[in-house]
């Protein structure tokens, strides 16, 4: 649980270093943590969490949470935008799962990415009302 919390964490260390390349985001980050000790599975989910720079396809349960967890916030905090007090607090599960079902929403987040949840054993309507679960006690550090 700690392993997978501080991947999560550090999945984007590299954002500055790549300046929105993203045939080396993941990539680069990957490589910095390798100096750092971090656990061989949590390297991999951080370089896996970008699948277009690696050219393979997720495989493990991690890369899988990872990806789904990362891309989903993206989702969550698109729906926030649109509700009148714009706050993670006011949205509910079923307002994102809705709002995964209209492509024009929030029109670059993966929504395949996403449904990765159910590939660890989370189904979609439980995944989303986990992932604001997570968010909703940092919502002000957050900015919603």
């Amino acid at each position: 649980e700690n392993i997978w919390g501080i991947a999560g964490l550090l999945h984007d260390i590299d954002v500055e270093f790549t300046e929105g390349d993203s045939m080396r985001h993941g990539l680069v980050g990957a490589d910095l943590l390798k100096a750092e000790d971090l656990p061989t599975d949590a390297i991999d989910a951080i370089r896996m969490h970008n699948e277009e720079a690696t050219g393979m396809e997720r495989e493990t349960l991690f890369q899988h949470a990872l990806a789904a967890g990362e891309t989903i916030t993206g989702l969550i905090f698109a729906t926030a935008l649109v509700y009148p007090d714009k706050k993670i607090s006011s949205v509910k599960p079923k307002s994102v799962v809705k709002r995964m079902k209209q492509k024009a929403f929030a029109a670059s987040v993966n929504r395949g990415t996403i449904m990765e949840c159910e590939k660890i054993g989370i189904p979609i309507n439980e995944f989303a009302e986990l992932s604001l679960e997570a968010l909703k006690p940092i919502a002000k550090e957050l900015g919603f």
